[in-house]
């Protein structure tokens, strides 16, 4: 496998970290903001039940048999600490060896098992990530939480749009 998925994954994450390093409690677990009143917490448990799920060493992979802890949604400390246990997985190197994996999933018509490869899940998790950060962006500006990180919530293809002070 790309190693270079798994940096990607490693970088990704730790932007879990940071954010989770910067807000509240009360904050993570807001779901104040239309239209869908979901959390930052909610999306950061998603996203890393996701990880968590992918990260085993069996080749069948049941994506909707996730953990979906509410504990995760409401409180930074262990949600970071989620994030640190998932960073050493990834880490460990038992997940740089490439192999054949059969992803079962709901695409919306029931459950289907789909023929995968370790690294274009690992891919698709990456990829997942920055769509939920994306997500938290939104909320993070209706609840007026300012973010240092100008990359956070954009897929490193989206083009930039450049402000002039015309604009």
């Amino acid at each position: 496998m790309n190693n270079n998925i798994v940096k990607a994954s490693l970088i990704t994450l730790e932007k879990s970290k940071k954010l989770l390093l910067t807000i509240s409690d009360k904050q993570l677990s807001d779901n104040s903001v239309s239209p869908y009143y979901s959390s930052i917490g909610s999306h950061i448990r998603h996203i890393l039940d996701f990880y968590d799920c992918i990260l085993i060493e069996e080749n069948n992979i049941d994506l909707t048999q996730r953990k979906r802890s509410a504990y995760i949604e409401s409180y930074c400390n262990p949600a970071m600490d989620y994030v640190d246990k998932l960073t050493e997985k990834l880490k460990s190197g038992l997940y740089t060896k490439e192999r054949n994996v059969k992803v079962i999933d709901d695409l919306g018509t029931g459950k289907l098992e789909i023929d995968y490869t370790f690294s274009s899940l690992l891919a698709q998790a990456n990829s997942h990530t920055i769509h939920h950060y994306a997500i938290i962006t939104y909320i993070l500006d209706r609840l007026d939480i300012k973010v240092e990180d100008d990359s956070f919530g954009y897929n490193p293809t989206t083009p930039k749009k450049v402000f002039s002070e015309k604009n």
